[in-house]
């Protein structure tokens, strides 16, 4: 009698950026993107690395606890430099002034990544540190007016042109800085019983 096999776990991430969905789709296992709705607004005294953990966290719980029986995936980035948060531009006088303060410096990012079936959440959290070239404004200007990346933390993409920004680039998962580190979201997710690579291991003749 053949072996009955049970329906394949929905999975979810609970995010509405471009960058993370993109980064996800790497893994080819299908996956639906929802909105969190999570407050994300920092508590008092609270430090980067904790903040982005905590809303991993709690965007992950979130759509969880609307979809019972799913895997989701939560995740989120804080930029700092020399400790102190650094949000997104939103214009391009605001961009160049982030720019300019941070050339020649080393910027740091703290991104973490949560996933949660309901019953349990388990989450990781990587560091990755920028140091930027030392460039003039004239080379600055020119990239935001090529990438416009008002909607990015640190005003550069560094999986994109802004990559050209960049001195030096210390990580121990090279997607974290894009906004999800596929290394660790990989571990997690084999917590659950779901892995990407065997999803596509064909059946012993």
């Amino acid at each position: 009698m053949a072996r009955s096999e049970s329906p394949a776990r929905s999975l979810i991430l609970a995010s509405t950026s471009p960058y993370r969905r993109a980064l996800l789709e790497r893994l080819r296992l299908p996956f639906s993107v929802l909105a969190p709705g999570v407050d994300e607004t920092p508590r008092s005294g609270e430090r980067p690395g904790d903040l982005a953990l905590r809303l991993a966290l709690a965007k992950a719980g979130a759509v969880s606890r609307a979809h019972p029986g799913a895997l989701v995936i939560g995740s989120d980035q804080v930029a700092t430099l020399d400790g102190a948060p650094i949000g997104k531009p939103g214009g391009f006088d605001q961009a160049l002034a982030q720019l300019q303060s941070m050339r020649g410096r080393a910027v740091v990012f703290h991104t973490a990544v949560a996933v949660d079936d309901g019953r349990r959440a388990a989450s990781a959290t990587v560091t990755t540190r920028c140091t930027l070239r030392d460039l003039p404004d004239g080379a600055l200007r020119a990239y935001l007016r090529a990438e416009r990346p008002y909607d990015t933390a640190g005003s550069a993409k560094a999986e994109a042109l802004g990559i050209a920004l960049m001195e030096r680039v210390e990580s121990d998962d090279p997607t974290a800085l894009i906004g999800l580190p596929l290394i660790a979201l990989t571990r997690l997710l084999a917590g659950f019983g779901m892995d990407p690579l065997a999803a596509l291991e064909e059946p012993d003749a």
